[in-house]
This record gives structure tokens, C-alpha cells and sequence, in this order.
């Protein structure tokens, strides 16, 4: 079956995943996430990437960006990817791929969901069992978004507009974030999330997917609706 090409919308955020091939580890040390994590930044000024959040587990990666330019996310981790792998490869004497395939995205409405999936992505570590708290795990943004911690990998993220309507100032959003986790994501939004991210859909309401199928031209999501597939261990 072909690929169905990427939507790509500039200025409409995009949550992101890469995973190691085969599920094998990608980070084996702290220097590996420091290393991912220069090479992103670095890449995503140059390339005009706003990463809004963020997890980076063993095996995979998640991301919530906004791209400024319809190439900006395929540059990134074209520029991320060959300099990890060469750098992964040196560190552990190994040869060949680091990644499974091309990286998945889904365009998300950003009223509708970008907050549940900021919650979605920062949880990632305590649906695992590696941690009882979000933040415990150091490796993903929520503690930049939760406590202001900006000294724990995230003070090169950027607010999206939707965090920054939670308060006027940054304790009123801060104590208004860790309210949100007060709340259980539904099983609806979590299949939806993952189902999207997975296939390339659009996650959004329906008038949001006719907007973008208009601007994309092709179809934003399934044509029609089945038994939701059982997911093993996917996070």
C-alpha cells in the first residue's frame, strides 16, 4: 500500500512520534538524552520548529510542535536522525538503522485537544510504571509546564497560546496545569490519540478535519468506524 502523504499545516501544531527500531533502546545513558536534546534544539531553530512539549522514554520519542514552514518537521529529524544515529553508533560500537521507518504525525486541533494531548505525552512515563508521578520523570516537559522548573530540559520549549489562556501569569497557568491531571483521560481520547498519531489522521472535531481536507487535500480521517483495534504496551 502507498504511504498517504503527511498533512503538514504551518502554524497548526503536530504531535509526533519516533520510536527505535524493533522497540530496541534508543537512550542507554543521561549523555544520550543530553546529546538527542542539544540536537534537537539546535535543529528546531534552524528549521523554524516550536516544540511546545515533550517525553523522551528508552524507545521512543514523543512531541508536541508547531512547524513554521511545510518542511520544518521532515528537515528536523532528517538533521536529529542522521546526528543521533552517528553519534548512538560511535558510543555503543554498533552499525545500521537506530529508527523504525519514518516518524508518525498528526495534525491536532489545538482547542480541542492540544491540552489532553499535553497530559497524553507527559503521562507517557506513568502509564509505563516507570515512575508514580509525572514529575519524577526527568525527561519530559511537565515539569516546565506544572512547577516553571525551566532547569530540567526545558527551558528551550515554547508556550502554545492554549497553555498561556490558563492564567494570566505563570503561577495561575502553573497551578491550573496540575489541576488538569486532577482528571482521567477517556479511553475515547486516548484511542483517538493513538489511532491518529498511528494512521495519520487528523485529531480534531469534524468540522476541524474538513478544514484541513480542504487545505490537504485528501481525506483527514477513516472512512468509516470499526471495533477499536486492542493496543499491546503501546504508550
Amino acid at each position: 500500500m502507498a504511504r498517504l502523504p503527511r498533512f503538514v499545516i504551518p502554524g497548526q501544531p503536530q504531535h509526533i512520534i519516533q520510536r527505535g527500531n524493533n522497540r530496541q533502546a534508543i537512550f542507554a545513558a543521561d549523555a544520550d538524552y543530553q546529546f538527542f536534546r542539544d540536537t534537537l534544539v539546535e535543529a528546531a531553530t534552524e528549521h523554524g520548529l516550536a516544540v511546545h512539549a515533550y517525553v523522551w522514554m528508552t524507545n521512543h520519542i514523543h512531541l508536541l510542535a508547531t512547524p513554521e514552514s511545510g518542511h520544518a518537521i521532515s528537515k528536523v529529524f532528517q538533521s536529529v536522525g542522521r546526528r543521533y544515529v552517528q553519534y548512538f553508533n560511535t558510543i555503543y560500537g554498533r552499525s545500521g538503522t537506530l529508527w523504525e521507518g519514518r516518524y508518525r504525525a498528526t495534525v491536532v486541533d489545538s482547542e480541542r485537544y492540544l491540552l489532553t494531548l499535553m497530559r497524553y505525552i507527559e503521562l507517557n512515563p506513568v502509564r509505563a510504571g516507570i515512575v508514580t508521578a509525572p514529575g519524577d520523570y526527568p525527561w519530559s516537559s511537565y515539569c516546565r509546564h506544572a512547577l516553571g522548573d525551566l532547569g530540567r530540559n526545558a527551558d528551550w520549549l515554547t508556550p502554545h497560546p492554549e497553555y498561556l489562556k490558563l492564567g494570566h501569569r505563570d503561577p495561575e497557568r502553573q497551578l491550573a496545569y496540575r489541576a488538569l491531571f486532577q482528571t482521567v483521560i477517556t479511553s475515547a481520547d486516548l484511542t483517538g490519540i493513538r489511532e491518529c498519531t498511528h494512521k495519520g489522521w487528523v485529531l480534531g472535531s469534524e468540522r476541524f478535519k474538513e478544514q484541513i481536507e480542504a487545505l490537504g487535500n485528501r481525506r483527514a480521517t477513516s472512512k468509516g468506524v470499526g471495533r477499536p483495534r486492542k493496543e499491546k504496551n503501546r504508550v
